[in-house]
């Protein structure tokens, strides 16, 4: 169940049950009738959860089982007796489908995507925000034990299989991992890279290090590999299988790195359904705004702080103003936070929370902001580990800047219209209408000395009369 955004739908309800429909497909080429019970109940589970909740919007779709199974047309027919309307996607719909989550989730990306599901392995290649070819390989994880056993050569069955896709070799950039075994995957890389971050989304390696955790994964036993956080036991069973398909895969597809991607077919199928303009939005300022409202942090007032303080940017172009806003509108909401919360919530909401469309390098920067925006200029370590120091420190030098700004009036719109920063060759000079005059006492020198010493420069008040709104619509502010 999502809600939210639609350009970044925030999940509110994750169930799952993992009937296995397809593990029996390679021998008897049918759907289990344990497998058939197991999902019909859940499904009659879903159905009356989604009719209590009042959800309206309902997509129910089917993948390879029901598609291949000589007993898929009967299991959907029972599915739709029970109330739900089943929509059996084809090969090629299941992998745009997929796809569509990595095009939503890494905007303006180009290159192939593998969605690696229980039935069958899809292989899309997408570039300008389309699909541009699709093919569906009986390569899914709940196949894969049956064709290692029963195919001695069956890393060359991968590569004629793979190599049978003529389009593949044609499109190049990266291959994205759509799938919860390449997830598992992603935890294994990260355990042994002692990756700083949680979140799987959006790690990236190189096609070196995959064959090599490929080469190990063959042979792992599942015990020990459940013991690493984000592998269940599910997953520590696929993994081996999985990794075995990986190396004949990659030596076809030869890719520039592989990104795992946490959007998949359900975030495809939303994501699908958008207007070309919530397309075009940004889903990381999507998700930040969806979350901050409701804490009572308007992105107006996160607008105006980042104008406020835009004298505090060193440039960076784009990516680095949207991650400004981002931050600004965090640290707003970070205040509505019992204040002993704050500093844990500033690191889990960077670097911990699902952001769409943010790299490590910029969950370090807002991590930085957040701790500026609490008066730290000192970081946690790891965030070394993914950004350089003088990304951190421009994100420390963006957070002592809103601090600043929500001191000046208490987070009044009034006194920040009726003022401007200014970062001179020499100085930070906070100019004030002298109808604020009163308010450029101690705390806010304090605050204002503070991020001038972090900037070595000397803090200067000018109180008089400005053209402080003329310069305010001016920036757009």
């Amino acid at each position: 169940m999502y809600e939210g955004t639609g350009r970044a739908p925030e999940v509110v309800w994750n169930e799952k049950v993992a009937a296995r429909l397809g593990r029996d497909l390679s021998e008897t080429g049918r759907i289990p009738e344990e497998a058939e019970r197991e999902a019909l109940e859940a499904l009659g589970r879903y159905r009356l959860l989604i009719e209590d909740r009042g959800i309206e919007d309902v997509q129910t779709v089917a993948t390879a089982a029901a598609r291949d199974a000589e007993n898929g047309a009967d299991f959907l027919a029972k599915v739709a007796s029970l109330g739900l309307e089943p929509r059996l996607l084809s090969g090629e719909e299941e992998a745009c489908a997929s796809a569509f989550g990595a095009i939503g989730a890494f905007p303006g990306m180009s290159g192939m995507v593998a969605d690696l599901g229980g039935g069958s392995l899809e292989l899309v290649a997408i570039g300008d925000g389309e699909c541009k070819d699709a093919v569906s390989l009986q390569f899914g994880t709940l196949r894969l034990p049956a064709l290692r056993a029963n195919r001695p050569d069956f890393a060359e069955t991968v590569h004629d299989a793979v190599s049978n896709v003529g389009w593949a070799k044609s499109h190049r950039g990266p291959l994205f991992m759509i799938g919860g075994t390449w997830r598992a995957l992603a935890y294994y890389a990260m355990a042994e890279a002692d990756y700083p971050l949680t979140d799987p989304h959006g790690y990236s390696i190189s096609v070196e290090e995959a064959l090599g955790l490929a080469a190990r994964l063959v042979d792992a036993k599942p015990a020990k590999l459940m013991e690493i956080s984000g592998i269940s036991e599910m997953r520590a069973h696929y993994l081996p299988d999985a990794a075995a398909l990986l190396g004949p895969m990659l030596a076809e597809l030869e890719p520039e790195c592989l990104i795992f991607s946490s959007w998949g077919i359900r975030e495809g199928l939303l994501y699908s359904r958008l207007t070309d303009l919530q397309q075009k939005q940004d889903p990381l300022l999507s998700g930040v705004h969806a979350f901050c409202e409701p804490r009572d942090a308007p992105v107006t007032d996160a607008t105006r702080v980042a104008g406020w303080t835009v004298d505090l940017a060193n440039g960076g172009g784009k990516r680095n103003e949207r991650l400004r806003l981002a931050a600004a509108q965090l640290a707003a909401a970070l205040q509505r936070v019992e204040p002993n919360l704050r500093v844990n919530h500033a690191t889990e909401w960077a670097l911990d929370k699902r952001w769409i469309d943010c790299s490590a390098r910029d969950r370090a920067m807002i991590c930085a902001a957040l701790f500026g925006s609490l008066g730290r200029t000192a970081l946690p370590a790891k965030l070394r580990k993914i950004a350089s120091d003088d990304d951190l420190r421009e994100g420390v030098t963006w957070g002592l800047g809103f601090r600043l700004a929500r001191r000046l009036g208490a987070g009044a719109r009034v006194a920040l219209s009726n003022s401007k920063l200014r970062l001179k060759k020499k100085s930070l000079v906070l100019y004030i209408d002298e109808s604020r005059a009163a308010l450029a006492v101690w705390p806010l020198t304090r605050e204002l000395e503070m991020l001038a010493d972090w900037l070595g420069k000397e803090a200067k008040v000018k109180v008089g009369e400005y053209l402080f709104e003329e310069e305010a619509g001016e920036a757009g502010i």
